[in-house]
């Protein structure tokens, strides 16, 4: 079995061992990527959408930050405007130290190569007209990565090869592959400009159980294999806690929690972090009897007219009046670890006394 091989079939456990005791990769300090305060409003006929609302986070090299909340909790548009490819109301994107939230549409052509993204439809993603060998290509044309068709050809055969396709694949189109398939098209695609950053938008929301496994697995050998740096959005809290170094929770276009998976899973802070935790199945039954699922009361409020003082205070078990008065902003629980909520200390503290 080749190196290639090996990372890619590698498992990773949730306490940051892989298989063979073998450790994850540490967090570096380089910031790769950093949100500061980061707004994206929409207009609309209702009224002015919220969906990101003031949105800090860093990405690290080497790193991979999960990103997870509910469906329209504005965590793809965040991945978006990091790339820019929606315009970010306030705030500012900064990649490689410099800001990229005014660069002309010329120049981000540069962000483009440093900055890449997996989408979350592998099918919508790829031009259906084009052979799989044509959309690896682009990115080698536009950044002008490659001198002629021969030197081209043997670089979209090495990106097939990382991904774990066959060569003679470049000659199929889209619709001749399966959903696992197009998403290996699609990171190979992603790979092509040799970025410091891939934006991961719910790469594996759209493939079977086997095949989500498989590619997470491809992905973490990939970033060791390359040193590749991370951020991977999710809805899905195992899936972010088996991938990711580091991860935040965002709710209602805001960021309520944010630390290790360790941290997160074993103290989650934040009632809406508890009542995510909750909703995940466990595999013994008899656990699974015993546990407490937080059932979380009403809809998600309208990101056009969010609550005043704490956008979760209308949906949490622990809602005080004085709720609706603050906002709160993230604060230090644990090192490295921070919640937006007025009590998340003292839940944290009460819990581990108790």
């Amino acid at each position: 079995m080749s190196e290639r091989e090996r990372d890619t079939e590698t498992v990773v456990r949730s306490d940051g061992t892989a298989r063979g005791g073998v450790p994850k990769q540490r967090q570096p300090a380089e910031v790769v990527a950093e949100l500061d305060e980061l707004a994206v409003w929409f207009p609309t006929p209702a009224g002015v959408v919220r969906a990101v609302d003031g949105v800090s986070l860093r990405v690290h090299r080497g790193e991979t930050l999960g990103l997870v909340g509910e469906s329209g909790s504005g965590k793809s548009t965040t991945g978006l405007a990091l790339l820019r490819l929606v315009d970010p109301t306030s705030g500012s994107v900064r990649v490689a130290g410099e800001d990229v939230t005014r660069w002309s549409r010329r120049r981000l052509r540069t962000l483009r190569r440093r900055v890449a993204m997996v989408f979350q439809d592998p099918q919508a993603s790829l031009d259906p007209r084009l052979t799989v060998g044509a959309s690896i290509t682009e990115p080698l044309i536009v950044h002008r990565l490659t001198d002629g068709g021969a030197a081209r050809r043997r670089r979209v055969e090495e990106l097939l090869d990382m991904v774990g396709l066959r060569r003679d694949l470049a000659d199929r189109h889209p619709h001749e592959l399966s959903g696992g398939q197009r998403q290996r098209v699609g990171i190979a695609r992603a790979l092509a400009g040799e970025p410091d950053l891939i934006v991961l938008d719910e790469p594996i929301a759209s493939l079977d159980l086997s095949v989500q496994a498989q590619i997470m697995n491809l992905l973490r050998g990939l970033q060791r294999a390359l040193g590749l740096t991370y951020l991977f959005i999710a809805h899905d809290l195992a899936a972010v806690e088996h991938m990711s170094d580091r991860m935040a929770v965002m709710y209602l276009g805001r960021i309520v929690e944010s630390g290790t998976p360790a941290q997160i899973w074993r103290d989650p802070a934040h009632p809406y972090t508890a009542a995510l935790l909750s909703a995940i199945p466990v595999a013994d039954p008899q656990v699974e009897r015993e546990r407490r699922r937080i059932i979380l009361s009403g809809d998600i409020p309208s990101p056009v007219n969010p609550p005043d003082g704490c956008r979760f205070r209308t949906r949490c078990p622990q809602a005080r009046p004085d709720c609706a008065d603050t906002d709160p902003a993230l604060a230090e629980v644990d090192s490295g670890h921070r919640a937006a909520c007025l009590y998340a200390v003292e839940a944290v503290r009460a819990m581990r006394a108790g």
